[in-house]
């Protein structure tokens, strides 16, 4: 059943609230453990229902996994590791079902990134600020999405946490209720610090799948910068001897 939710997991990512201040998520770009956590957790809450048609399965070889690990582990939806992550739900389908298919995810980190900061401190910080609401028709909220339609996919892992507000006043004088903090009311199957682990990987690898060779780039571009430093000392040098009888 909670994967057939999945869909309401991540949708809410179109829209947020702008006074909620985004947590700093952890960089995983380098943490090829964590990554390989993250691509699980994608494939077996996620993948269900919402695609990543850019990202072939093959590509979590860059991560360190081997072809047999990810047949075992990974390789639900098709038989070949050179497939793309597709799910079998087609669209037309998902949109009689819920009203709208389900976003592919393949770049969801760098559509958030062009329109809130970092798309990663987005996702991170959603993840982890579902809480009960019974005013709401699926029984849960979203500190970042607020009167979010989606249920909470995580909430196992998570366990179930309440907002704790505090009354601020705006600029216009009108005091306001803010969530300030959560607190755990009913502990889930991670603690509060796996939990935000597990979100951390989990985010961590859908922003190396919206871009698996950043890390190459940004090594690729040390490289560059070393070469023209160097190159700029040698033509220099070089200049120099050449204009130095020159009067």
């Amino acid at each position: 059943m909670k994967k057939l939710l999945c869909i309401f997991l991540l949708l809410p990512m179109f829209a947020w609230a702008e006074d909620y201040p985004l947590d700093k998520a952890p960089d995983r770009s380098n943490d090829l453990a964590a990554l390989q956590h993250g691509a699980k957790l994608f494939v077996n809450y996620c993948l269900n229902c919402h695609s990543a048609s850019s990202m072939r399965y093959n590509r979590l070889k860059d991560i360190g996994l081997t072809d047999d690990q990810i047949k075992q582990n990974l390789l639900f939806a098709t038989d070949k590791v050179g497939d793309t992550m597709t799910v079998a739900m087609k669209s037309k389908d998902a949109k009689v079902w819920f009203g709208a298919a389900p976003p592919d995810l393949s770049v969801i980190a760098r559509a958030k990134s062009s329109e809130r900061g970092a798309g990663a401190d987005y996702i991170y910080t959603y993840l982890r600020t579902y809480y009960r609401d019974a005013g709401r028709p699926t029984g849960w909220n979203n500190a970042v999405f607020p009167n979010v339609g989606m249920p909470h996919i995580l909430w196992q892992l998570q366990g179930e946490q309440k907002p704790i507000y505090v009354e601020k006043t705006g600029e216009d004088g009108k005091a306001d209720k803010q969530i300030e903090k959560f607190e755990i009311v009913k502990p889930g199957e991670l603690s509060p610090a796996d939990y935000d682990i597990a979100v951390a990987d989990l985010t961590g690898f859908l922003s190396y799948m919206a871009e698996p060779v950043q890390t190459q780039r940004h090594q690729l571009g040390v490289i560059v910068l070393m070469f023209l430093a160097v190159f700029f000392v040698i033509a220099w040098r070089l200049n120099a001897s050449f204009w130095k009888d020159v009067k």
